[in-house]
């Protein structure tokens, strides 16, 4: 099944089942100012989990986009991407653990509803609860469990596991399907462990489905496979997260006045299930794959080198494109600060595969195709998006080429001034780490931070005594808001008159 296809039986299965479809919301938080993106399915959700009245009703589901930039990095494997899909339902106080566990496994299972995986790959985790926090261990969802593989003829056993080291010391054992971890694992809160909850903060236990491609373990990992290994042979396909605490002002936990479900379920992972491919780039990014084989005459999966950097260009320009048609353009700051980065990284690994400067920024053309049904406005806008990235583009290899002449120059004494590089050519930490490694030198990250931080500082100097006259404070915060009110001002004075 195609991606298209699983979003769509989603979507279907949970509107047969008296849920209110709402369409995906930007991935720049609208009201939310804590965050620079919109970085799980739930966090939309937030002000409706937190007790406000949906105006759509008490069940929802909706395909979510998302953009992790923290990932940037991971990319370049076959399991990490920054940009991502994640199908959502929510009761909002209605139905809770049996309806939720029950559903989700339907679906995952339903070869005619749902995506046909069969039961006998899938391993559950649940939380063994925390005696310090008075938190129970969840029997409840691990009594569902055990009846929902039941009823597909398999004897489920449980087993506690604890944290994810014990499950590398005592892997699992004939028979185990539904491991109990603790709350670092499946505990569910904005603020995290049960402990680092502020007074006021909702939280839960929540319920992981694992996905068994019954690849070798590797023991680089630990010693021995469980679900929560990073081995690669399970993969976490989705997440029901029970909200049902609440934190009091003693520190304790009571009982929220209405109980919420959460669920995730990552869209390009269960594709990588359905297909029983362990590959995330392959089965969702093909049709970008196409185009940068045809663009470079190189073939995905023949080279391992070649391969990481298609996954890196196929990865960040479907990201970048995202970005860029929700209203977000490179720059130097917030989110136009990783736009640029996506774009500048990508750029470099094309050129790696051979692609000629013309071909780059007709990415977007297989991207917006991928998406015309379910994001119909990343079509529309694919010209404008194009000229954004061929722009980009150019900048880039200008400062590029000034910089790997720089750069080359450290490199033969040995000594890698990352600072120098980009205070004066504009180069990112990024990319000097990147070519530093692939040359074996090393870059003091320590170093670069602290005169970083002092450029910072010198900065802010210069911009207190610029804005001392008339402003309360010289926070940055108070300078922007300021310096947009005289844009502001300005603007309705040349529209309006004065």
């Amino acid at each position: 099944m195609t991606p298209e296809e699983i979003r769509s039986r989603y979507l279907e299965f949970f509107k047969k089942r008296g849920h209110t479809i709402v369409p995906s919301a930007s991935l720049v938080p609208q009201n939310d100012p804590t965050t620079l993106f919109t970085g799980s399915g739930m966090q939309p959700m937030i002000p409706y989990l937190l007790g406000k009245d949906h105006p759509e009703g008490t069940r929802i589901a909706d395909s979510q986009k998302a953009f992790r930039s923290g990932d940037i990095e991971e990319v370049g494997d076959n399991r990490h991407t920054t940009f991502f899909e994640m199908l959502g339902n929510w009761s909002l106080g209605d139905y809770f653990k049996k309806e939720q566990l029950a559903w989700c496994f339907e679906f995952l299972t339903d070869p005619k509803e749902g995506i046909g995986l069969n039961p006998q790959n899938l391993y559950v985790t649940t939380f063994i609860g925390d005696e310090k926090n008075d938190l129970p261990r969840d029997t409840e969802s691990e009594a569902l469990w055990k009846d929902l593989f039941a009823g597909k003829g398999i004897t489920a056993k449980s087993v506690l596991i604890g944290s994810e080291a014990d499950g590398y010391a005592r892997g699992m054992k004939e028979g185990e399907r539904i491991f109990f971890y603790d709350s670092k694992k499946n505990w569910w809160s904005r603020a995290g462990v049960p402990e680092k909850m502020p007074v006021g903060e909702p939280g839960g236990p929540d319920s992981e489905v694992f996905y068994d491609f019954k690849t070798p373990h590797d023991k680089r990992f630990g010693e021995h496979c469980h679900p929560n290994c990073d081995c690669g042979r399970f993969l976490e396909i989705c997440n029901s997260v029970f909200m049902q605490y609440l934190k009091q002002p003693d520190g304790s936990f009571g009982l929220l006045p209405k109980q919420n479900v959460d669920y995730g379920g990552g869209l390009e992972r269960m594709v990588m299930a359905q297909t029983n491919s362990p590959d995330i780039i392959v089965v969702n990014h093909r049709p970008i794959l196409d185009y940068l084989e045809k663009a470079s005459g190189k073939i995905y999966g023949a080279d391992e080198v070649d391969t990481r950097s298609f996954r890196i260009v196929a990865d960040h320009m479907k990201a970048a494109v995202f970005l860029i048609a929700d209203g977000v353009v490179p720059s130097n700051a917030d989110q136009g600060y990783f736009v640029r980065r996506l774009i500048r990284r990508a750029v470099r690994h094309a050129d790696k595969l051979g692609i000629a400067n013309a071909g780059f920024a007709e990415i977007v053309g297989p991207v917006a195709t991928m998406y015309a049904a379910a994001y119909p406005e990343v079509r529309a806008k694919a010209d404008e998006i194009r000229k954004i990235i061929a722009t980009e583009e150019e900048k880039f290899r200008k400062t590029l080429a000034t910089g790997l002449r720089e750069f080359e120059k450290h490199a033969k004494s040995g000594v890698v001034d990352a600072f120098l590089l980009f205070s004066s050519y504009g180069f990112p930490l990024e990319l000097t780490l990147e070519l530093a490694a692939e040359k074996g030198l090393r870059v003091d990250e320590t170093k670069y931070k602290s005169e970083m931080e002092q450029h910072r500082q010198e900065s802010r100097a210069g911009s207190e005594q610029k804005f001392k006259g008339g402003l309360a404070d010289s926070h940055e915060k108070t300078i922007r808001l300021h310096t947009a009110h005289h844009l502001l001002l300005r603007a309705l004075q040349i529209v309006l008159g004065e």
